[in-house]
């Protein structure tokens, strides 16, 4: 990386989803093509460039399609995480142990 370029990820968080849709795709949880055809799909439907937000989703859809988890189990660890993140004091990882409705 040259000193001017951007960082290729401009959060934690955006590294992890990466390394979470190619630990997935190891896995044998989806193919490419059919990676790059639900993030394609997901982008035309929200009309949006497929951020690192847009990726998240899609491995929540495409896990959900095939039934390795809910939308309700998907729902419940949002709001869990939610209330953990608000629950947090600022500065400190967000563990979702600190979740007060664990």
């Amino acid at each position: 990386m040259r000193p001017q370029d951007p960082p290729t990820f401009a959060a934690p968080w955006e590294a992890q989803t990466f390394a979470l849709v190619v630990a997935l795709h190891d896995r044998g949880l989806f193919t490419w093509s059919e990676w790059a055809e639900a993030l394609g799909v997901a982008s035309r439907r929200g009309e949006r460039p497929a951020d690192y937000a847009l990726w998240l989703e899609t491995i929540e859809a495409l896990l959900a399609a095939r039934g390795v988890t809910t939308a309700a189990s998907l729902s419940d660890r949002r709001d869990a995480f939610a209330r953990a993140a608000a629950a947090t004091p600022h500065g400190q990882p967000i563990l979702l142990a600190n979740d007060p409705g664990a």
